[in-house]
């Protein structure tokens, strides 16, 4: 359940009304809301031929900070997690209203559960990398993700790849985390504080992963770090990466570089594990060839013979 209160901004924005930024003078017109949070209400809007994602709030300073964040998501090289930022600017009504805007590429995709159920779970150590991969040049950056959940990841196709689709709660490192889902909440669970730091993040990735497997989302109990833990020894998908997300639980990575350097040679022994399993199965196939050849060989010679 998350924990984030649910503003109703009344900003006077309804389907087919024309958004015009005040300094830039970009038009946009208003398709339909797709989402609604504690900063802002996000609008699929048509800019010119295109569908982007238009947010727009009344709180200009979080605004500016989520608009900081985009900024660092989108000088890593060629970059895909977060959604590429296309405007900045505010728009003022008939009436002289103010509002802070920004506008970002939308996203369309699947969501990791349903491609990872569909694809096979082979892929969840190359989406873990991708994620960790990113993660790794915003905590550089000076910020962490803290909303980290599969409500916001989706993973686009051609080739597959996972991409953030809302960046409200990025939070600079050593402040509190201002926007956090209760699942994927370290506090919650008792196990660690709300401060921005990478641990964080590191620690809602294994409940990502925890909670496409178990979509009903269990609740803590009195130990709930045995719980966890627990729970990952008895997710069959997740065996090969087992010790890693246990280390995300108990804190033991020091950042998400660190995570990702074992995840992929973790990712290595499964794919060499893997190769091994075909080996045997193709010799077991030859013996088995060979097996029912020279029997029926010897039985030819049997009934010659006799």
């Amino acid at each position: 359940m998350a924990k984030n209160i649910q503003r109703k901004d009344n900003i006077p924005i309804k389907q087919g009304m024309v958004i015009k930024g005040k300094w830039n003078n970009r038009q946009y017109v208003v398709l339909q809301k797709i989402g609604e949070g504690m900063i802002g209400t996000v609008y699929l809007c048509r800019m010119n031929h295109r569908h982007v994602a238009l947010k727009i709030s009344t709180q200009a300073l979080s605004i500016t900070t989520e608009v900081n964040v985009l900024k660092s998501l989108n000088k890593v090289q060629d970059n895909r997690l977060g959604p590429f930022l296309f405007d900045v600017d505010d728009w003022e009504t008939r009436s002289g209203d103010v509002y802070s805007f920004y506008v970002m590429e939308y996203i369309q995709g699947t969501s990791m559960e349903t491609f990872i159920k569909r694809e096979g779970s082979e892929w969840i150590g190359v989406f873990l990398v991708q994620i960790l991969e990113q993660l790794e040049q915003l905590h550089r950056d000076g910020w962490v993700f803290g909303d980290l959940k599969n409500d916001n990841l989706l993973i686009t196709s051609t080739p597959p790849m996972v991409r953030f689709v809302d960046v409200g709660g990025t939070t600079r490192i050593g402040r509190s985390i201002k926007e956090y889902s209760e699942f994927y909440d370290r506090a919650y669970w008792q196990l660690g504080t709300r401060e921005a730091e990478p641990s964080y993040d590191l620690f809602a990735i294994v409940m990502v992963m925890l909670a496409i497997f178990h979509p009903n989302k269990f609740k803590r109990v009195n130990n709930a770090q045995q719980q966890l833990l627990s729970k990952i020894d008895s997710t069959p998908q997740l065996r090969f990466y087992r010790r890693n997300l246990q280390r995300a639980i108990l804190g033991e990575f020091q950042s998400a570089k660190e995570m990702k350097e074992e995840i992929m040679r973790t990712l290595i022994k499964q794919q060499a594990s893997m190769r091994e399993k075909r080996q045997k199965k193709y010799t077991y196939l030859i013996e088995a060839i060979l097996i029912f050849l020279i029997s029926g060989v010897y039985y030819i010679i049997s009934i010659w013979l006799f």
